[in-house]
């Protein structure tokens, strides 16, 4: 499972950098998006997987009897997953107002006409 896991997170890498390295507004935002995705991945898989009960004790126990599974991870990767999508939210409002303005898709095209001159 870890080995898939692996392989999986290399290659939303390896499709992250590749699409934020384009030209295009929208594939840098889906850049950002798989590279967002994998990371979530590794942290998961950084705390390592563990099939357990949930960590609630009974009030008489001291100590835990059980194999339990981490709970930080898990609530990290779900903080992650609502900024993202807060991120990305707001990325397509500005991208669709970006191209309202300049009529394109490019980001080369969004050179003030200062720059353009240099």
């Amino acid at each position: 499972m870890e080995l898939l896991l692996i392989i999986l997170i290399g290659l939303l890498y390896a499709a992250g950098v590749y699409l934020i390295l384009r030209r295009s507004m929208v594939k840098l935002l889906l850049g950002i998006m798989l590279l967002g995705s994998g990371a979530n991945i590794l942290i998961f898989l950084l705390a390592g997987i563990t099939k357990g009960k949930p960590p609630v004790i009974d009030e008489d126990a001291k100590l835990f009897q059980d194999v339990f599974a981490d709970p930080i991870p898990q609530a990290l990767i779900l903080t992650a997953i609502v900024i993202s999508f807060a991120l990305t939210a707001f990325a397509i409002v500005l991208l669709k107002r970006v191209y309202a303005l300049v009529d394109s898709d490019d980001l080369d095209d969004l050179n003030t006409p200062e720059e353009e001159d240099i």
